[in-house]
């Protein structure tokens, strides 16, 4: 028998987006928030440069809009764009009072900005070169503090629950199953409202600057109930992932380039004024594909990021953890440069969402990296990723309470049944697939795309998902199984979106149309239950 709970919203994901909206619902309602690992692992703890707002007397909203709609090549949503950065100085403060320790300059009463690229001005607040930790840390620390929310870690989203609403004719997700990774059994999480705040999908590809979580979970979870998606083509590569066996999925952070850094080919040579005016400031897209089309040109390993111009003092006062960690490994940032590769960083599709925050399926949400807002268009510009989250998590809880009261409670779902499943004494299925997964995804639907390649693609993840369909039927669930199901489901959601695009644009480059369209569409996928469209509700539901 499954293990039942029940809550008036339950926040599928535990970083800046989920515990924001926890933070901004839990003072009247009771909120329970599911955690894949512990509370600090994901994205949010990792993001080292900042978030973007518009906080400077010189600098303008317009400006910040302006910049993020040249950054999207054209697919930026303008109402999207301005939402957010309007709201953006509101959403720092909002922080601020949370408790979160943003750098000074020299230790005054105002804020140290920096420049990153993209940016037409300093706008990026930050806490030195952890910002994701100074944030995530504080609002973990509010989190343990809130008796109405509960946090359940170790705890993994399998599937939405859905029941058919007979006011409106439409499907309403009530809940979720979840493996409980303390015990290995499945529990029945029921709700009023659902959010997703699972993040991106990056861990689809073979390198990424992304924990083990990014799996996609709630992308793929929103489409298996019936919601679009969109624009799953766009997968941000960021410029700079630390070279050297050792160490794994550590980003460089933007910041040094907006510092000064240059990027180097193995002979010293200053290559990125050949590619773009900006330079080393150029998006992130210019910069990702000037780096691999020199690696592959020379036949070389890496390029190499040098700040070793500016002083010391400079060095380790801005950019602390990257120093440490680069000594780690014997590179001394402050006398050589560092060794660098592109790697899958963020994910620009997701979930299609309006303002509030809601999906295709009532009473889901979905806020951060797992949602399409139209913020990004074709291309992230840095530190905008992090401004999303806050303030798509404030409007999709200011939503929630106007609503909740006026919800029905969910009816009692069924216990996740196992009683035709055994455990597999054949795990190397799924590390096997994994790793297959991730190696074609890369080689095949990576930074350079062709239409040669993504059909490849397409018929080696067919015949993946009927193998993994076939396990997930016969076998008990695992976390490995769990991720390994849903990266597949967003396999094939990348690869169906970048084969319909028959254009470059943004962070999609292909060979074999390697034009820009002169009309900007956005990909939306359809799945075949729509959650959009009437249901029939039976007249005993």
């Amino acid at each position: 028998m499954s293990t039942h709970f029940n809550a008036d919203v339950l926040v599928i994901g535990s970083g800046a987006a989920g515990l924001t909206l926890a933070l901004s619902l839990a003072d009247k309602h009771r909120v329970h928030v599911l955690s894949k690992s512990q509370i600090s692992e994901g994205s949010t703890w990792y993001a080292q440069g900042g978030i973007a707002a518009v906080l400077d007397d010189d600098d303008s909203v317009e400006a910040h809009i302006a910049d993020t709609l040249v950054a999207g090549s054209g697919l930026c949503h303008e109402d999207a764009v301005r939402f957010t950065v309007e709201r953006s100085k509101a959403a720092i403060g909002w922080l601020i009072s949370q408790g979160v320790n943003f750098t000074r300059n020299n230790g005054g009463d105002t804020y140290h900005l920096t420049q990153e690229g993209g940016h037409s001005h300093r706008r990026i607040i930050h806490s030195a070169d952890a910002t994701g930790q100074a944030v995530h840390s504080t609002l973990i620390e509010r989190v343990r503090n809130q008796p109405n929310i509960t946090v359940h870690e170790h705890h993994v989203a399998l599937n939405l629950i859905t029941q058919a609403d007979t006011g409106s004719r439409k499907l309403r997700c009530s809940g979720a199953y979840v493996l409980n990774n303390q015990n290995d059994r499945v529990e029945v999480f029921q709700a009023k409202a659902v959010v997703l705040a699972t993040g991106g999908a990056s861990k689809v590809y073979l390198y990424t600057s992304n924990p083990d979580s990014a799996s996609g979970d709630g992308i793929a979870m929103a489409w298996r109930a019936g919601c679009r998606v969109a624009n799953m083509e766009f997968n941000q590569f960021h410029p700079t992932c630390l070279y050297h066996p050792k160490a794994k999925t550590f980003l460089i952070t933007e910041a040094l380039r907006g510092e000064g850094a240059v990027l180097r080919l193995p002979n010293g040579e200053r290559f990125m004024p050949r590619f773009d005016k900006r330079a080393e400031l150029a998006p992130r897209d210019v910069v990702a594909r000037a780096i691999d089309h020199e690696i592959k040109r020379l036949g070389c390993d890496c390029v190499y990021l040098d700040i070793s111009h500016k002083s010391p003092e400079f060095i380790t006062e801005h950019f602390p953890t990257v120093k440490a960690r680069c000594l780690e490994f014997g590179i001394d940032i402050t006398r050589e440069p560092i060794p660098v590769v592109p790697a899958a960083h963020y994910t620009c599709g997701g979930v299609v969402v309006d303002t509030d925050g809601q999906t295709d399926l009532q009473q889901l949400y979905a806020i951060g990296e797992a949602s399409f807002t139209g913020l990004h268009g074709a291309n992230r510009m840095a530190s905008n990723s992090l401004l999303e989250c806050i303030v798509y998590a404030q409007s999709s809880a200011e939503h929630i309470a106007a609503n909740l009261d006026r919800i029905a409670t969910p009816d009692t779902s069924p216990d996740w049944d196992e009683s035709r499943v055994t455990n597999s004494d054949e795990d190397v299925v799924i590390s096997h697939n994994w790793d297959e997964l991730r190696r074609f995804m890369w080689d095949y639907v990576g930074i350079v795309r062709t239409r040669k390649r993504l059909e490849r693609a397409a018929h080696r993840i067919k015949l993946l998902k009927r193998e993994i369909a076939e396990y997930y039927s016969n076998y008990k669930v695992s976390s490995d199984l769990i991720e390994l199901r849903n990266l597949a489901t967003v396999a094939e959601l990348i690869i169906r979106s970048a084969a319909e695009r028959k254009e470059s644009r943004g962070l999609h480059y292909s060979l074999d149309y390697p034009e820009l369209s002169p009309v900007a569409r956005d990909t939306v996928l359809v799945p075949t239950n729509f959650a959009g469209q009437d249901v029939i509700v039976s007249k005993n539901a």
